[in-house]
């Protein structure tokens, strides 16, 4: 063989290997707070994401928009769709995984809520702060949305973006994020998910992308939007029915968006400098992978909304919701 192309495949192989022993796996909720702990200290994630660390909304059918407007927009539809832009100023909200801030200050800032806003990271609650007015009726802490600290019934609305993915009990989170609502009170989620394996089994190649998924931004699994609403409705908070939407055509541009802003953007070269190119270049594969999963069906963006009932659950739901803590 000649040399060039042995070289190259010598290489690959390399990269490859280190792409997969450098994974960031999830381990523990402290796993995933350091993972973004570090992402919020060295600031790429935040130069070239800004302060919403979540993908955008092009509209359905998408079209082009700037990366960091399609992300304020997001904000503003999931507002529409989840029926807070009727509520009045000093509704009470909070944003469950909030990252540094930005859809927390949106909701504070453009329809006057008092916003809580919590996170695993203490870096991000840090520079959250760092970023917000101090006009802002918003307030940033370290709280485990698995544990929250929070009594019953505390706010009137609970917000939450792409964080279920770290969540290890599904149903665990869908019982805290209605345990802090208010009955009455509104929830609205959006994550991303996965396909439900129960109706179509991953394949070999499906389980293959699903791996690095997970492993290399510190996921122990995806839910399905099927599994997800389950949990939500047999936790016995819920009145009526957990209304869903799939959100995968408007926020698909987003992951190769994301990569192009590196292209667009090339003063990150020099500000990160060499470390901070191939730490960027390391998170392509996996946006890369992220938009395969989610172009193919493989993975979907899920919306949920519900409405806390005004009655306590009924013990035999809990339960319930109990045994459909493994689906997905």
């Amino acid at each position: 063989m000649p040399l060039l192309p042995l070289l190259g495949m010598l290489v690959l192989t390399v990269g490859v290997a280190l792409y997969v022993l450098t994974a960031r796996r999830y381990q523990s909720a402290e796993s995933v707070a350091h993972s973004y702990d570090q992402w919020t200290e060295d600031g790429i994630l935040e130069f070239y994401w800004g302060e919403h660390i979540h993908l955008g909304h092009y509209g359905s059918p998408p079209r082009r928009k700037d990366f960091l407007v399609a992300k304020a927009d997001f904000v503003h539809e999931m507002v529409r769709w989840g029926g807070l832009d009727q509520l009045p100023a000093g509704t009470t909200v909070l944003d469950v995984g909030c990252g540094i801030g930005g859809s927390s200050r949106i909701l504070a800032r453009d329809y006057g809520f008092a916003v809580t806003g919590i996170t695993i990271s203490p870096q991000q609650v840090k520079r959250a702060q760092e970023l917000t007015p101090a006009d802002l009726p918003v307030q940033f802490q370290v709280d485990d949305a698995m544990a929250m600290s929070f009594p019953d019934a505390s706010f009137d609305v609970v917000w939450s973006i792409e964080a279920g993915p770290h969540m290890p009990d599904k149903a665990v989170f869908a019982r805290e994020l209605l345990r802090v609502l208010k009955p009455g009170g509104i929830l609205v989620v959006a994550d991303w998910n996965q396909r439900d394996d129960r109706q179509k089994p991953l394949n070999l190649w499906e389980s293959l992308v699903m791996r690095q998924l997970l492993d290399q931004w510190a996921h122990p699994a995806f839910a399905s939007i099927e599994g997800f609403a389950e949990q939500l409705q047999s936790t016995g908070w819920v009145a009526g029915e957990v209304i869903t939407a799939d959100w995968t055509e408007p926020t698909l541009p987003s992951w190769l968006d994301s990569i192009w802003q590196g292209v667009v953007r090339p003063e990150g070269w020099l500000r990160f400098g060499v470390a901070g190119f191939v730490k960027s270049l390391r998170e392509v594969p996996t946006l890369l992978l992220m938009r395969l999963a989610f172009g193919t069906g493989l993975c979907r963006f899920g919306m949920f909304r519900a409405r806390r009932a005004p009655t306590a659950p009924d013990p035999v739901a809990i339960a319930a919701s109990e045994t459909a803590e493994n689906h997905c």
